[in-house]
């Protein structure tokens, strides 16, 4: 199993999955136009994506769904209650490309199998997805305002995590941003800080090679680096220590990450 975070952050979200046998995505949050240049820059192809798992309506997260089904009549996974917000924002897609993925189950794809968990987001009904190959694990988990025990559960022992770090509090309080804005990132249904996205890597990371990879990025409030130090240094202060098994990546809102294997 091969992956690539084609972007991520306000403006944008989406990764990339392939085995040998099948390719998807995981959500199309650019232009139909960049979602093919970010394939291309990691040596990939929309005629290749055999779906795109959606894990809500927002826009960042959404932007391309529609062109990109139309124009390459890829199917399209995605729980009810987002299928609905969905309407009117991506456009007619047929009824053949529309595939219904609900809630907390799973699906296989040859000797992929890619499991659902519910989030804690201000969204219809958010979710997010463990991809499972023989005894390889992926977890993508951002767009959530806290991480449940549960959630934990289900990405627990990942070799791979693309986990949200979304702000620094401090940058958060003294940003520019509304009250009322700052209150719904700071909220339970909001964006994860760097601070709590720490601890619940504490909690789930296993003593194995792990990549994890700081996705979600606020452009207003955090910075790679602040937010690659926030996470070492808790890590390191629950006996994890980073760059020996446990290695942590950044994302980019414009560039993708190299395509690795888990």
């Amino acid at each position: 199993m091969r992956f690539s975070v084609l972007a991520s952050g306000s403006t944008g979200n989406s990764i990339y999955i392939e085995t040998e046998e099948h390719a998807f995505l995981v959500d199309a949050g650019l232009s139909a136009k960049r979602m093919e240049q970010q394939l291309e820059n990691i040596g990939r192809s929309m005629t290749n994506v055999d779906g795109i798992f959606v894990t809500h309506e927002h826009s960042d997260h959404i932007k391309g769904i529609g062109v990109l089904a139309r124009r390459y009549k890829v199917p399209i996974y995605a729980n009810e209650k987002t299928w609905l917000a969905m309407n009117g924002l991506v456009g007619e897609i047929p009824t053949g490309q529309r595939f219904h993925f609900n809630m907390e189950t799973s699906m296989s794809f040859g000797s992929l199998d890619i499991q659902s968990f519910a989030v804690s987001h201000d969204a219809a009904d958010p979710m997010f997805y463990v991809f499972h190959e023989n005894d390889r694990k992926l977890a993508i988990i951002t767009d959530t305002g806290y991480v449940s025990d549960r959630m934990k559960g289900h990405i627990q022992g990942s070799d791979a995590f693309v986990f949200e770090s979304n702000h620094d509090v401090s940058m958060l309080q003294m940003g520019r941003y509304p009250w009322s804005v700052k209150r719904r990132i700071l909220s339970d249904v909001g964006h994860v800080s760097n601070e709590d996205a720490a601890v619940a890597m504490s909690e789930v990371v296993a003593q194995k090679e792990t990549r994890i990879y700081l996705s979600h990025l606020s452009k207003d409030n955090n910075m790679k680096d602040l937010a690659r130090m926030s996470v070492s240094q808790t890590l390191e202060s629950c006996g994890i220590r980073t760059g020996e098994f446990v290695h942590l990546h950044d994302t980019d809102a414009d560039k993708p990450t190299e395509l690795v294997t888990v």
